[in-house]
């Protein structure tokens, strides 16, 4: 059986943050008490509970919950706003995606044109 390491990843995330566990419990939305709990490895977090931690630490639920490599990208996205905008990005229909991504990629090739010519 593998040891649960969300006790450990909560704590790590939340320290790298700077935030205490008042703090986290405001930017969550709960009770400091139920922090400690969980770091400690005493209670679990609810679905809900556990995207609003997600949410206020930056990361996925999947990273909080499992550690998986992928889902730890989130753990280091320093843009807090452009993270929550990709977030919603996430939510939009295939073809609005596509849309975005095109976009984005030719905005980041001028960006590159613009360094080559150094412009």
């Amino acid at each position: 059986m593998t040891k649960d390491l969300f006790p450990e990843r909560l704590r790590n995330l939340r320290r790298a943050k700077n935030l205490s566990q008042t703090e986290l419990g405001k930017v969550a939305g709960i009770h400091y008490t139920h922090i400690s709990r969980y770091e400690r490895g005493f209670s679990k977090p609810s679905t809900e509970t556990l995207k609003g931690l997600a949410t206020a630490l930056g990361v996925s639920t999947d990273y909080l919950i499992e550690g998986t490599p992928e889902s730890a990208i989130r753990a280091k996205f320093e843009d807090q706003d452009l993270l929550k905008k990709f977030q919603e990005v996430e939510t939009l229909p295939d073809e609005e995606k596509t849309v975005i991504k095109k976009v984005l990629d030719a905005f980041l090739m001028k960006r590159k044109l613009q360094v080559l010519v150094g412009a």
